[in-house]
């Protein structure tokens, strides 16, 4: 049976400014035949294909921190949302501190996606909305409101401001939500994400395994920051990149010496072929 290799994209597979070099490109690629391989992100369907272009995904990819696996030719495998009823109070509740999230949507079958946002955003927010001031799918709302399907809502904002509206929300859903709060790497603020409670990387690594029918004990994965425990603790092997969170490094079975910016992932990958 086939080795299994799951990475995590930003801080882990893409380099700081999310590129790919063609030396990770090449390495990767080279594993087209005798491995499954597959993708864990935060990030959503069409920000994935953007950024693995040119690059051979052969299992569903594992998106929006679990909440989506889906093929790269757009098959929904499996999806875990969040209805606007709880989205809408979520939203409230937020805005009783003086913060708004992002609210990443399904829009239809055809996984065509919504990326909406308050037009009251702080200085966090406001540089990340530079990144997609060309992207069609994101929508600015001086009254934002969730859509029938929310994949998960994000803040981003200091870790004390993000831990009281946490401590709300588990007041009035316990653990009926999957919270997840972690530093940004880049930006020096925090970020507070919420998911439907079976919506994280381990549960997709149970889809994907089902879908593809691959053993766990062959499994592999990659990653840097603390949603990727769940996969961590799921793996035969967990490996960690020099610039992952600490709490990370400490679940790790194999803390890499490179860096996301030194092709960590390849390099551990050549190190293989080599070995």
């Amino acid at each position: 049976m086939k080795n299994i290799y799951i990475t995590d994209l930003d801080h882990t597979f893409l380099r700081s400014d999310l590129s790919l070099s063609d030396y990770t490109k090449k390495i990767w690629n080279s594993y087209e035949n005798e491995a499954i391989l597959g993708i864990a992100t935060a990030r959503t369907y069409k920000k994935t294909a953007q950024f693995l272009e040119g690059i051979s995904v052969s299992a569903p990819m594992i998106l929006l921190d679990g909440a989506l696996i889906a093929t790269m030719d757009k098959k929904i495998i499996d999806a875990k949302f969040i209805s606007k009823d709880v989205a809408d109070n979520i939203i409230d509740e937020g805005s009783r501190l003086g913060i708004y999230p992002f609210v990443l949507s399904l829009v239809d079958d055809a996984l065509n996606e919504a990326f909406s946002y308050s037009t009251t955003l702080n200085s966090y927010q406001s540089e990340i909305i530079k990144r997609y001031v060309d992207d069609d799918h994101t929508h600015a709302f001086t009254n934002l409101q969730a859509m029938e399907n929310n994949f998960k809502l994000v803040y981003m904002a200091e870790e004390m401001l993000l831990q009281a509206l946490e401590e709300n929300l588990r007041l009035i859903y316990g653990d009926e939500l999957k919270y997840i709060l972690a530093p940004e790497a880049y930006m020096g603020c925090y970020f507070l994400t919420i998911l439907h409670k079976d919506a994280d990387k381990s549960h997709g690594i149970r889809s994907v395994s089902e879908a593809v029918g691959f053993d766990l004990e062959k499994l592999t994965v990659f990653g840097d920051n603390l949603n990727d425990i769940g996969m961590f603790e799921l793996a035969n092997t967990s490996i960690a990149v020099a610039n992952a969170q600490e709490e990370l490094k400490e679940k790790a079975d194999i803390v890499l010496p490179y860096s996301n910016d030194e092709d960590a992932v390849a390099k551990y990958l050549e190190g293989l072929q080599n070995a």
